[in-house]
């Protein structure tokens, strides 16, 4: 079967439905399965890199150091960025 050419935004949005069919805890693994395949297929390739839980690792550790030179973050929620930030490395 031949795979026909999409446009730029059509190939973006059906890459962000197979997205968030992954992300929805409503679907089925089946599902996720083939949305995985389909994103594979797509040529999508956004989710190297990711850990386990689909999380970026350097935005995490990008999100830990903001919040611990945060002056709005209380001390306990320093330490314990800092302590998620030294858990990673």
């Amino acid at each position: 079967m031949e795979e026909m050419q999409l446009s730029p935004e059509e190939r973006s949005n059906k890459i962000r439905g197979y997205k968030a069919t992954l992300s929805n805890p409503n679907v089925s693994e089946e599902a996720k399965s083939n949305a995985r395949q389909a994103l594979k297929q797509l040529g999508d390739d956004s989710q190297q890199g990711e850990d386990d839980d689909g999380k970026d690792p350097n935005r995490v550790a990008g999100g830990l150091k903001a919040a611990i030179s945060n002056p709005g973050v209380s001390e306990e929620g320093k330490k314990e960025a800092q302590k998620k930030l030294d858990q990673m490395s």
